[in-house]
């Protein structure tokens, strides 16, 4: 098989560094990596545990460095470019919503209105997000109506809807993944099941929002980084593809009582039931079938299996997690 040139634009992130490594697995690839923050280490970036002479980083910034990004994927000419860049914190943009357009829209738009005249691109694909469904329940296919309940999921409603315009009527080479609640080791610390696993180690007690009742349909970061990869590069152009775990969800405050049973602590003890987010969608349950039937995708990881590896990660990378800030951290 030809070299593959695959572009993953915003790979500092939690799930575009796990795409990032399974690209690795494979000698055909060659692999631009461009994320607006300096490079993370291997606590954040599992690919940063190996070097390869197939990767390369780039800082650049979508809001206030495009030409210099452009200018790199002009010279690198990917065949292949993922876009994971966004705003992606559901409560800060209910305080900003303005910076969560500019980044998840307006700099997206420019980004994709100078790609659809690039030769080179076969697939562009999009992450997007359950979210811009609003609430999630019964059997929610891709064709269900966009129903955003935040800024956030406003945001990338808008982007995703200014997207297929390029597809309808410039033939842009989309595909869009929209994977439910994605964990795993190397997850930013401040998330809900990194946090309590760093929590219960520190003996302090984990504030459940609305007492823990949002059902979530927690997926591992590899099932989800498998099914990306199927879509890129055996997707149908112009589909979205769903992907979801094998059960229908867990509220919040299950998965926690199951780490907690895992870390030898009372849950009853270790938790404090505190007010809702705004705008907190009741459920994230989508349906998955079309990515099992087009791509043959399905899940492997179990959510047990997969919250052993985060306990695991939180215990060998202790001594740097104690020094990291464990709250969410805005950069406008």
């Amino acid at each position: 098989m030809d070299d593959r040139r695959i572009a993953v634009i915003g790979s500092n992130s939690f799930s575009g560094g796990d795409l990032i490594d399974l690209l690795l697995d494979d000698p055909a690839n060659d692999v631009l990596g461009c994320s607006r923050s300096p490079e993370k280490g291997p606590l954040f970036l599992r690919y940063r545990q190996r070097a390869s002479p197939r990767y390369r980083f780039l800082q650049a910034d979508l809001n206030h460095d495009l030409p210099a990004l452009l200018a790199a994927l002009a010279e690198f000419q990917p065949q292949y470019v993922v876009n994971f860049a966004a705003q992606s914190e559901v409560a800060p943009s209910w305080q900003h919503p303005e910076q969560w357009f500019q980044t998840n829209c307006v700099a997206l738009a420019a980004l994709g209105n100078w790609l659809k005249d690039q030769p080179w691109l076969r697939r562009y694909l999009q992450i997007s997000s359950p979210e811009v469904y609003g609430t999630c329940q019964g059997t929610v296919a891709e064709d269900a109506p966009l129903r955003p309940s935040t800024p956030y999921a406003a945001s990338k409603a808008a982007a995703d809807l200014f997207l297929s315009t390029l597809r309808a009527h410039w033939d842009f080479p989309l595909v869009t993944v929209r994977a439910t609640n994605v964990y795993g080791a190397h997850q930013q610390l401040f998330k809900i099941i990194p946090r309590t696993c760093i929590y219960l180690r520190l003996g302090q007690t984990i504030e459940l929002h609305g007492g823990g009742q949002a059902v979530k349909s927690w997926i591992h970061v590899r099932d989800v980084s498998r099914g990306e990869l199927a879509a890129l590069f055996d997707g149908q152009l112009g589909a979205i593809y769903h992907l979801s775990p094998d059960d229908q969800g867990h509220a919040v405050a299950a998965v926690v009582q199951r780490l907690c049973e895992r870390s030898g602590r009372d849950f009853t003890a270790c938790t404090r039931a505190v007010g809702e987010r705004l705008g907190q969608d009741a459920a994230y349950v989508i349906d998955s079938t079309r990515a099992r039937q087009e791509l043959g995708w399905r899940p492997q990881i179990g959510l047990d299996e997969g919250l052993d590896e985060v306990l695991q990660w939180v215990a060998a990378y202790w001594d740097e997690i104690a020094q990291q800030p464990l709250q969410y951290v805005h950069q406008p």
